[in-house]
């Protein structure tokens, strides 16, 4: 039995961006599902253009095909385009695919500016194979060039935080403003999202950041040898 109401709009996802070079990518996405196969799901714009062109071709073929979803924003579009939601306590991703704020010759990748990080990177983990969606525009020189590393804070270990921070060389950190609400960000987890401008971006900051007591995660995704579609 299905719910009757379909008055309920979504417009974050009506309103998104399909460029070609977003379409593009999504088709290659929507080619990889294979008949019984578990797809991780990150979060993003390109993100949810892959879903619907993953969604068409799970349709159009009949294939059974269930996916793991890394923010709200991804279940909601999931359930939206008639895919199977499962979690990651219920099965492990043959595969998953993610966008990226940032990426750097070396294939390491900013995410963060949707505030979904720790989820994605359970996803990211959980995955042998690993596609980023990321079109010539996020290729940068040095990661942090455009945008700071988030790092998601549990509250009260603010100010323990942003110390530690700044002894890993932090030169500014700010905590997040909402858009839509006064106050500051809050993750899907309920906890802070601190910006952080890093001049040096060491090999291991992301693990020298997550060894702080109180941080939940970064946005740093060092050495996790994506394939770039």
């Amino acid at each position: 039995m299905e719910y009757g109401n379909k008055l309920v709009s979504f417009p974050y996802i009506d309103t998104v961006d399909r460029p070609k070079e977003k379409q593009a990518l999504g088709q290659k996405v929507a080619k990889l599902a294979e008949n019984g196969q578990v797809i991780g799901a990150g979060a993003g714009s390109s993100v949810l253009v892959a879903m619907e062109c993953l969604a068409e071709r799970v349709k159009a073929e009949g294939l059974s095909v269930s996916v793991i979803c890394g923010a709200y924003e991804t279940r909601l579009t999931a359930a939206r385009l008639g895919l199977t939601v499962v979690s990651l306590l219920e099965a492990k991703p043959d595969w998953c695919f993610d966008g990226a704020d940032e990426v750097d010759p070396e294939g390491n990748v900013l995410k963060g500016r949707g505030g979904a990080l720790f989820q994605e990177k359970l996803i990211i983990s959980s995955c042998a194979k690993r596609y980023l969606l990321a079109d010539p525009s996020k290729q940068v020189e040095k990661l942090g060039s455009r945008f700071p590393v988030p790092v998601e804070t549990y509250p009260e270990a603010l100010s323990l935080v942003a110390e530690k921070l700044a002894e890993l060389g932090a030169s500014s950190i700010s905590v997040r403003p909402a858009a839509g609400k006064d106050g500051p960000v809050l993750t899907e987890g309920g906890n802070l999202l601190l910006d952080c401008r890093f001049a040096v971006m060491d090999p291991t900051l992301e693990r020298n950041i997550k060894a702080i007591p109180g941080v939940i995660e970064s946005g740093l995704f060092q050495g996790y040898n994506f394939i770039r579609l």
